[in-house]
């Protein structure tokens, strides 16, 4: 009787563990989760800007020729030696930022007067004179300028650029001695009048600005200008007679190397668009 009854009990606690084994759950894989799409604000690239910039131009004249003498058919002849001084410069204009890295603007730029010191040679009734002479000459430009934001480093940008325009120069009165190589009385001072004319300008720029604000910017740059030739005296005021009339002397251009400082204001820079960014689907560990 009890082998009967333990033989019972060892066949009810099997049939148990085999409806349990067959009620655990079966294994599964939870669906991907997705996070919901996130936003960051990015800084305008665009926008119009004001600008203003002052600095130092170093100048150098490429030469000069003036008629010589003032009844003669001597011809024309170059000046023995010129040098222009340097001179400051000041400039405003407006531009437009098109692209991250591309912009463009318009400026006017004015420079201030620059010393002109030069001699010639001639003969004069049989002997040789040198003269000397002296004038300054003043300016201001329109310049159309485009430029590429190549390089850009936290709140640094780089950049090169060129323009394309023109100078309006203006040479005050001339004033001429001459006096012998061999020694002696000089002739009395000659004045001739300054000539104005619009010369053909071009630039090439490059520098860098720093983000002071998120709508100002502080810029420090190099520009080299070259300005064309063209008019620069008159004939002396009180001619003798049968003199030539019309302009004596022109000038064959100048370069000029300047260090440039300014702000630019861009009214675009606080501006901020948003910018979505769908993110990668996250997918939960898989349990057995």
């Amino acid at each position: 009787m009890r082998k009967i009854f333990l033989a019972g009990t060892a066949m009810l606690l099997a049939g148990v563990g085999v409806a349990g084994a067959a009620d655990f759950p079966a294994p599964y894989v939870e669906a991907p989760v997705y996070e919901a799409p996130v936003s960051q604000p990015v800084a305008a690239a665009g926008g119009w800007y004001l600008r203003g910039d002052a600095g130092y131009s170093w100048n150098k004249m490429k030469g000069a020729d003036f008629w010589q003498g003032v009844t003669g058919t001597a011809g024309w002849a170059p000046f023995t030696s010129g040098t222009l001084r340097g001179s400051y410069t000041i400039g405003a204009g407006v531009g437009y930022q098109a692209t991250r890295y591309l912009r463009g603007d318009l400026t006017v730029d004015y420079f201030s007067k620059a010393n002109f010191r030069g001699s010639t040679s001639g003969v004069q009734g049989g002997a040789n004179f040198t003269s000397t002479d002296s004038s300054s000459v003043s300016g201001f430009g329109l310049l159309a300028n485009a430029y590429v934001d190549f390089y850009k480093t936290g709140r640094y940008t780089f950049y090169a650029g060129g323009g394309l325009g023109g100078t309006r120069v203006k040479w005050d009165h001339l004033s001429n001695t001459s006096c012998p190589d061999a020694g002696g009385a000089c002739n009395q001072t000659v004045f001739h009048d300054g000539r104005s004319s619009w010369r053909f300008t071009y630039a090439l720029m490059a520098g860098a600005s720093v983000d002071v604000t998120c709508n100002l910017k502080a810029d420090v740059g190099y520009r080299y200008r070259r300005v064309s030739g063209g008019e620069m005296f008159g004939f002396p005021r009180a001619p003798a007679a049968g003199a030539r009339a019309g302009t004596q002397v022109y000038d064959r251009g100048f370069n000029s190397h300047e260090v440039r400082g300014g702000l630019r204001y861009g009214f675009g820079g606080c501006a901020e668009q948003e910018v979505y960014i769908e993110p990668a689907p996250i997918m939960p560990a898989v349990y057995k």
